[in-house]
């Protein structure tokens, strides 16, 4: 067993389980300068380019004091020497535009260069953060990581760590220069007043850090509250015990922990069909409270920490002025100097609480990026990436379990394997068989060394497994699993991931091996046909073939096959066994099988009971013993078969299967035709309202209306921010005033912290209420969409679960951050020109004018980052559910060595953002520059005009420098707001995207209509015509009609992907026909309303959906409000019980995510349970027993015949023997009803289809 907490570098295993636990008082981060740790020879050169251009830009203030200081001289002696003074005002003047231009170069410096380092830094931790990941050991992702965590960690967390290492950096020096050069100008000029400066600057700097170090000890808290929704319902889960009386009885809403996670979205066919959405969404709004309440103290901590911080700036202004005063009366200094000495040390001073926002951004990327480099720092990465192990020149295939000794590592206290022994001779076959959970699929698990044995040793040609290279042993091991895991991208691109580089005569031949080859010719694109997230575009059959084809183009020379057959209908069954039959020969294979019959030729078969091998040998020495372990399961198999099928002679159950591959395909049903290449997405986008190309701009009224039940809090916090942005220009009014007497009065700040404190407060709440009901809604407006949506390639779950990450954050950033700041700035700009008019109307009217110059370079920036950000997004989202893909089909990935194909391809999607990023930063860049530019030659402008005035008599000295005081704050204010244009507009497109989601019209609408109160179960599908809305070309059903009368049982039948899954998805109206109309009881379903409609519809899949919580959660999920006793009553009805009993936390034990700590049939068992209990008066089974070994199988068929009594069933079936008791059978073809009848009257027609069937099963029997 891997141990969890062994790391390298900083981080090490008690800070691992510490945050484990969440028990941690201290936020656990990184150092500074490790941030930096990705960075490159040409990121440092970026760097330092970009801190020299910072620099400048930032000294270029205090530089800018010392020409207004000359220029106060000059003016002030302009009334004794007017025209001289003139001459030098104007050559002053011009010295302020020779200044704008440097602002404007190195401005553009900073913000380039440090934006394009930070994408190309923030881009290499994406991929670094990925490969650790994929080079995990396989029990990481069993306990303690999950495909959410993944995703969270790529789209927000790496977020946040490049948002600190591109313009924040640049920022932070920025401010910082100006602190050093103003302190340096001041102590040289007239060092008193500086040096009493520098003793208020710790004032300032405590006033910041208080507020910076209880901001981010709450922002840490809603990240992880954010990041990890399932941590949240794992502390609300915690507590249920302590709130019942019962050992497992949980509330409702601690489902928040499956309700949080990309898997309720990927099993949104489970949830739809449980009627389950309200749950849902009052699960995950339970979820998000706890970030509500850490946001709504986050509010008021910023409050009062920026109030504060006024209040000692204000303090500090009141007792400049006034010492001021004096030096200027001793003549220690003329009255220019020591004024403009003093607002430089000031404003040097003041750029440290400018900096404060910049070292938050820094400790929140400390706090961000701790998983990260967690994860990409732990020990075990070298066992996967280093290449110290051995590569044997030759390899036989000779496999040996010596003594081997194992549990799982998410369970140590249940014991798999003890001393367990097996010798698999090079080129023959084994053959494992036994009960589900018996330990079977744990033998092919640690020959691919998904796990390593406790103890013990299992031996490839006679070496120990972990000697040897990790990645070049799983090169020459081929898997087929019970339940493939296929990528959302083309089949041949699926089916290269056998071999990279093969050619395309060998993708052919293996497709043709694989019986694939027909169907795929059939597409309209072929190989290039997109299969979907998890294969949803295809059936089981085709998935399963497109699998196989994978593992014989890898040509391996250890062939592991876990129920390879298990999905296809009979006839392509015969012929892919056949296939296999013939890739078998010459190779060490070892086949996991519940159907015995199957494995007849195995050279050795060895019955597995508790992890332990009871028998072995060939069929004819196992069955020659009456009384052997084999003999009996071959005889209940056979008693079953028989039960069923006395015409025939000995027959087959379904052929059930524990899944080894823990990575459980979403809930599917099988799509027959439906498939959709790339081409097709883009052009149904504007159709359905999904992601647009070119996103509608929201209007402000829009975008406002979303607070719209907060108003309290923003009528509250509007008017405290106008009085707190007002105070600005009063304040500048009261300095310029105090040039020869203090003028500061201590209520004057009192009243400053507390406006603040209140506005923020208000701001803060209003923010987090906005978030929440923006999830909220948004997770709301997503499961209410028809089942079509999701099968669209730009609604995976892994996008969805990013959107929802970050798209109501960046609401809230727009709307309330935003808002913040820019009402502030009103009630400034406000305050400002009605003072200027007043004081002189002629100055204030040419300063406004240069207004519009200034604001036109912030537009510019702006439609570009609004134009830009979309589309990035966008980039990032198909990076991310890539990322999300690969983690959550990890053992296949590791399994076929596929982790450097993923990197490769992540890579090449991080590549359209990189260069993106370059243009942005330059463009954004140069219009910070211009706007920066416009606004300092505007002082010049506007001095050398008041020198004007004063000259004609037109001005008083008194007046000009009131006038521009009050302008050159409100200058200040709109330049630091410019400054934040990066953060504030880049996401602007994104936000269209929030309101595409929640106003999408859902093409089965559901929420009208007449409630379906009592139920009988007639179903008739009448005239139906039907294609799959992402492939409407390929028909489905022309004219297909069926009708089941109210308590009988139907059983649809035939080849994979004729149409039969289609019947049960649109009797549950995940989709609607095109034409024709789906009944029930005589009532068109349209006309229905939806909940009402699947409330009396019970649904048992193939491959069964479970949620990462409890087995009682999961069961619980079929009925609210039910009693214990009724979910114990249902687990013994589905056989469940009695496991569910068997585990050390019974039925508190969790199930993992996708059911990853379940056996295939254990998982498939809860999934009836919870069908059971839900006791509907429809009842669709699809294979609803595949899973189940001999004894379950049988018991749990037993259970659904019971079930069955008086219940209208639809069963679809590939094993025939199972539906034998259906009151009718109907095989289909190609979308049509061919055959229909009972059992027996069907199998009289020797040239009937459904005799055939069976014929072909039988023969395959024997």
């Amino acid at each position: 067993m891997a141990d969890p907490g062994s790391f390298s570098g900083k981080i090490d295993a008690d800070d691992m389980k510490k945050k484990k636990k969440g028990k941690g008082k201290n936020q656990r981060k990184v150092p500074l300068l490790k941030l930096f740790a990705f960075a490159d020879s040409y990121d440092y050169i970026l760097m330092a380019i970009g801190s020299v251009g910072a620099c400048v830009h930032g000294a270029s203030v205090p530089v800018f004091f010392i020409f207004f200081g000359k220029l106060i001289n000059v003016i002030g002696m302009a009334y004794l020497f007017p025209k001289e003074a003139s001459h030098r005002v104007a050559k002053y003047s011009l010295d302020f535009v020779y200044l704008s231009v440097a602002i404007l170069f190195s401005s553009w410096t900073e913000v380039a260069c440090w934006m394009h380092t930070g994408e190309r830094q923030a881009a290499k931790m994406r991929m670094a953060y990925l490969r650790s990941m994929l080079n995990q050991d396989i029990s990481v992702f069993d306990t303690e990581a999950s495909t959410g965590e993944v995703i969270a960690a790529i789209t927000s967390d790496i977020l946040v760590v490049q948002d600190a290492l591109s313009e924040k950096v640049g920022n932070f020096i920025h401010y910082i220069s100006r602190f050093l050069a103003g302190f340096i100008i001041g102590f040289a000029r007239v060092w008193q007043i500086t040096l009493v400066t520098l003793s208020i600057v710790p004032l300032i700097a405590i006033a910041g850090g208080l507020y910076a170090w209880v901001a981010t000890g709450l922002i840490a808290r809603v990240r992880k509250s954010y990041v990890k929704a399932g941590e949240i319902a794992e502390e609300v889960k915690r507590s249920w015990q302590n709130l019942t009386n019962s050992k497992f009885r949980t509330k409702d809403s601690d489902l928040s922990l499956i309700l949080c996670d990309p898997q309720v979205i990927g099993n949104v066919r489970t949830v739809q069909a449980f009627a389950a959405e309200e749950r849902a969404v009052r699960s995950y709004k339970t979820a998000l409270m706890n970030t509500y309440k850490y946001g709504k103290k986050g509010g008021l901590a910023k409050g009062l920490g920026l109030g504060s911080m006024h209040c000692v700036l204000f303090l500090s202004w009141a007792l400049l002025v006034w010492f001021t005063s004096i030096v200027v009366h001793k003549n220690i200094s003329n009255g220019g100097e020591s004024f403009t000495t003093m607002l430089n040390v000031v404003i040097a001073g003041l750029s440290l609480g400018q900096a404060a926002p910049d070292i938050t951004a820094f400790i929140r990327a400390k706090a961000a990026a701790y998983p990260i480099f967690e994860m990409i720092e732990r020990d075990n990465l070298s066992r996967k990436s280093s290449k110290t192990g051995r590569k044997l020149d030759k390899i036989e295939g000779h496999l040996q379990f010596q003594n081997v000794s194992f549990s799982y590592p998410s369970r140590p206290d249940v014991v798999i394997f003890n001393k367990l022994c097996l010798d698999i001779a090079p080129g023959k076959i084994l053959a494992l068989v036994g009960g589900s959970g018996s330990g079977k699929s744990t033998v092919i698990s640690l020959i691919e060394r998904f796990y390593e044995p406790l103890s013990g040793a299992i031996l490839l040609d006679g070496h120990d497994t972990r000697e040897l290279d990790l990645k070049w042993q799983r090169q020459q091991i081929g898997l087929v699993n019970q339940e493939p895991a296929l990528f959302a991208t083309s089949i041949r691109e699926n089916i290269l991931y056998g071999k990279e580089d093969a050619a395309v005569e060998e993708i052919t031949r293996a497709a043709k091996l694989s019986e694939a080859l027909s169907f795929i010719n059939n597409l309209p694109d072929r190989f290039e046909t997109q299969v979907g997230e998890r294969g949803i575009q295809l059936s089981g059959g085709q998935k399963q073939r497109i699998a196989i084809s994978r593992a014989i183009l890898k040509n391996p020379s250890i062939l592991l096959l876990d129920e390879a057959t298990s999905a296809l209908d009979s006839e392509s069954e015969k012929s892919v066994q056949e296939a296999l039959d013939r890739v078998m020969v010459g190779r060490t294979t070892v086949i996991v099988a519940h159907r015995l019959s199957t494995i007849r030729n195995a050279d050795v078969i060895a019955v597995v009971q508790e992890g332990r091998i009871v028998e072995t040998g060939n069929y004819e020495e196992l069955i020659s013993n009456p009384g052997s372990a084999y003999s009996s399961l071959i005889q209940l198999q056979e008693a079953g078969s028989l039960q069923r099928h006395p015409s025939l002679g000995p027959s087959l159950g379904r052929p059930p299967s524990i899944r080894y591959s823990r990575e459980l395909s979403r809930t599917t049903t099988s799509f027959g035709a439906s498939f959709r290449s790339d081409k097709d997405s883009v052009g149904r986008l504007g159709a359905d309202g999904g992601e647009n190309v070119k996103a509608q701009r929201v209007s402000s009224r829009r975008l406002y209306s979303m607070v719209g039940s907060d108003l309290v809090y923003g009528v509250v916090g509007t008017i405290c921010a106008f009085i707190a942005g007002a105070q600005m220009p009063l304040f500048a009014l009261g300095v310029s005033q105090a040039l020869v007497a203090y003028y500061m009065d201590w209520e004057t700040t009192r009243h400053e912290s507390l406006v603040h404190a209140i506005e923020h407060l208000c701001f803060g709440i209003m923010g987090e209420r906005l978030t929440l009901r923006v999830r909220e809604k948004m997770f709301s407006a997503i499961l209410r969409n028809e089942i079509a949506w999701f099968d669209d390639t730009n609604n995976t779950s892994s996008m969805l679960s990013s959107r929802l990450e970050s798209d109501a954050t960046l609401l809230r950033t727009i709307v309330v951050d935003r808002t913040t700041i820019l009402l502030q700035n009103v009630g400034l700009v406000v305050a400002s020109f009605i003072i200027a008019f007043i004081l002189n109307w002629r100055i204030t009217l040419v300063v406004l004018a240069t207004y519009p110059l200034v604001i036109s370079g912030h537009i510019s920036e702006k439609l570009f980052m609004q134009g830009y950000g979309g589309n990035l997004s966008k980039t990032y989202l198909k990076a991310n559910m890539l990322a999300g893909e690969a983690v959550g089909n990890i053992r296949t990935v590791a399994a076929f060595c596929g982790e450097e194909k993923i990197l490769d391809l992540y890579a090449s999607e991080l590549v359209e953002p990189s260069k993106r990023s370059f243009a942005r930063g330059q463009i954004a860049g140069i219009f910070y520059g211009i706007s920066q530019f416009f606004i300092f030659s505007s002082y010049g402008l506007a001095l050398w005009y008041g020198s004007v005035l004063m000259g004609k008599e037109l001005a008083s000295f008194k007046s000009v420098m009131k006038s521009f005081m009050v302008l050159i704050v409100t200058a200040l204010a709109m330049g630091e707001t410019l400054a934040m244009a990066p953060d504030l507009l880049k996401g602007n497109q994104m936000v269209a995207s929030v309101f595409d989601v929640m106003d999408r019209k859902t093409e089965v609408v559901g929420d009208v209509g007449e409630d379906l109160a009592a139920v009988e179960g007639t179903i008739e599908l009448r005239g139906i015509k039907f294609s799959y809305p992402s492939r409407p070309e390929v028909v489905i059903f022309k004219d297909f009609n069926l009708k089941v009368r109210a308590g009988q049982s139907v059983a649809l039948v035939g080849q994979s992907g004729s149409g039969k899954s289609s019947v049960i998805s649109l009797i549950l109206r995940f989709y609607d026909p095109t034409a024709g109309k789906v009944m029930i009881d005589g009532k068109d379903i349209k006309k229905l309303k939806l909940k009402s409609l699947r409330k009396h519809i019970g649904l048992v899949q193939q491959e069964p959906a479970l949620f990462a919580t409890s087995i009682y959660e999961n069961i619980v999920y079929g009925k609210e409000g039910c009693s214990e006793a009724e979910v114990i009553e249902a687990s013994k009805l589905a056989n469940a019980h009695s496991f569910i009993s068997s585990l050390p936390e019974g039925y508190s034990t969790k199930v993992g995510e996708r059911g990853v700590q379940l056996s295939g049939g254990q998982r498939q068992r809860v999934a009836i349970a919870r069908a059971i209990l839900k006791n509907p008066e429809i009842l669709l089974l699809d294979e609803a027993t595949s899973a189940l070994d001999v004894e379950a199988e049988r018991v749990v068929q037993h259970a659904l015949d019971r079930l069955m009594k008086n219940r209208t069933t639809v069963m679809v079936a590939h094993r025939l023997s199972t539906i034998k008791h259906a009151d009718q059978i109907s095989v289909l073809q190609d979308g049509k009803i061919i055959e229909q009848g009972t059992h027996s009257s069907l199998i009289e027609s020797k040239s009937g289809a459904y005799y055939k069937l069976i014929n072909i099963q039988q023969q395959q029997q024997r």
